[in-house]
């Protein structure tokens, strides 16, 4: 029986140099941004995901990228705020696009929007925008190129997670 001891010795102490390598991993990747619950006031869509989401299923369609303005994404920004803050879901809460887009000074001979409500992440609102037919047909638009998206947080809304997204060629 003496024998054996020196044998399950090692292998208790191989056991216990495993377990310490176990502890020495580096932790998981986060969530895909695309996930993030943002039904929080410090949320904030991840626009170059949904630019990378959009450009990816416009890919798949035979058409061209779009690319995050920083301007349209201000633009998208006053519109889910102004929807937060009367809590509707509308594209006039603050006059039509065009009227909108002019007043921020944007060059444009095209222009689309998609607002939204009640989508708490970003791969909720692209799926619901794909499944409706005048969003997708906004987003599939050939002559888009330049995108900007936000979301508004209201938590005493039925809704609580605005969202508007705008494209321009």
């Amino acid at each position: 029986m003496l024998r054996y001891a020196p044998t399950s010795l090692l292998t208790l102490a191989l056991f216990a140099l495993a377990g310490c390598a176990e502890t020495s991993r580096p932790p998981l990747p986060s969530e895909p941004s695309f996930y993030k619950d943002l039904a929080s006031n410090d949320a904030r869509v991840d626009a170059g995901a949904a630019r990378e989401m959009i450009s990816l299923y416009r890919s798949n369609h035979g058409l061209g990228p779009v690319a995050v303005d920083p301007g349209l994404e201000a633009a998208a920004r006053r519109q889910v705020t102004e929807m937060a803050r009367a809590d509707k879901l509308s594209h006039e809460v603050r006059g039509n696009l065009s009227t909108r887009l002019d007043g921020a000074g944007f060059t444009k001979s095209a222009a689309v929007e998609n607002v939204s409500a009640g989508y708490h992440t970003l791969a909720e609102a692209f799926s619901g925008w794909r499944q409706s037919k005048p969003h997708n047909e906004n987003m599939l638009n050939p002559r888009m190129r330049r995108m900007g998206i936000a979301t508004a947080y209201a938590p005493g809304s039925k809704y609580k997670v605005y969202w508007a997204l705008v494209m321009t060629d």
